[in-house]
Formats: C-alpha cells, structure tokens, sequence
C-alpha cells in the first residue's frame, strides 16, 4: 500500500498489535487527561508540584477554567510523551533531543529554585529564553509524533509560563505566591536529589 504525499507515517499506525496499543493508550489519555488520571501515570511529588502550579495559575489567571486547562494540556503532553518514550517509539537522533530536553528542564528547575530562594537573583528574560529553548526541543521531538492539536498545546503552556507578568508575580521579593512557591520548590529539590527531573 502506497501512501499518498501529505500522509504521514506515524510509529505504530499499521495494523499489529503494538501499534494498537500505543495509539489505545494515545486515545485513552484524551479521553482521561483528569488529575485524577494523572496520578497513574505521576508519582507523588511531581503530583504536588503540578497541584501547586494549578494553585498559582489559578490565583493569577482568576478563573478555574483557564487554569484547569492549561493544567489539562501539560499534563497530556507530559503522559503522551512518557508513552512515547516507554514504547521505544523515538529514534536516535530523537533520543538525543530527550537527553538535550532533560538538561535543559533540569537547568530551568535550578534556575527557578535558585530564582525563588536567593533575593534579586530573578532574571526574567533569561528565564523566557530558557523556556522557549525548552519548547522548541519538545516540538522537535514530537514532530513527527503528534497531532497539530497536541503541538498547539505544548505551544499554549508554554506561551502561558513565559508570560512575563506571570513570571514577575511569582519571583518578586514580596510575592503573593511565596508559600506556593516554597512547596513547589522544596519538592523540586526532593526531585532533583533523587535524580528525576
């Protein structure tokens, strides 16, 4: 069978078994993309971080739905990768992008512990550049393993976190989220010395 130009191959889209499932799993994350069905798949403390990131967003977007979608959408990007990866879906030079993508997040994560902990320290184009930098790694990841509708939603979290009026609310000295901020802070720091982020 031959396919047309504008159809893409997608790993797993022929008929066997394993495709099968990845795209079953695929499916049942869009269907199930709940917190309540993100704790299957996410570990107690990146649970808490990801509570207590719908807390802040919540506080400064002043709407449950905002932030319950952008919450929605990260979480979603977060589980279908995770089932990219476990079903070896990724070829080298994507694995490469996963090593490069994960020096990066956890560079970001020291950046936002050291932003929080240490006064004057925020740099906030930095931390814009550090995020966009991160996104543009996910989107070549996934380029040729999402849908449009998917890669539009990495694009909207992280448009949503580089928002600079977000970022100076949350690391200026006197900051309405800094007890928000201390327990997202402090589970990044367990994150980090466990080796999971």
């Amino acid at each position: 069978m031959k396919l047309a130009q504008n159809e893409v191959t997608e790993p797993g889209a022929g008929f066997d078994s394993r495709g099968l499932g990845l795209r079953a799993q695929k499916k049942l994350l869009g269907k199930m993309s709940g917190k309540k069905m993100a704790k299957v798949f996410i570990d107690d403390t990146t649970g808490r971080v990801l509570d207590n990131t719908h807390r802040i967003i919540k506080e400064f977007t002043g709407t449950k739905k905002e932030s319950e979608k952008t919450l929605k959408y990260l979480i979603k990007t977060v589980v279908k990768i995770g089932i990219l990866y476990k079903n070896d879906q990724f070829n080298g030079e994507e694995l490469k992008m996963v090593e490069n993508f994960k020096q990066k997040f956890h560079s970001l994560a020291m950046t936002v512990v050291s932003f929080h902990e240490v006064d004057f320290t925020y740099d906030r184009n930095y931390l814009r550049k550090s995020l966009e930098e991160c996104k543009a790694i996910l989107q070549s990841l996934v380029a040729r393993h999402l849908t449009e509708k998917s890669k539009n939603r990495i694009d909207i979290v992280f448009d949503f976190f580089q928002n600079p009026e977000l970022l100076d609310s949350v690391f200026q000295t006197d900051s309405q989220y800094k007890d928000i901020m201390d327990l997202i802070v402090k589970d990044l720091n367990k994150m980090m010395d466990e080796g999971n982020l």
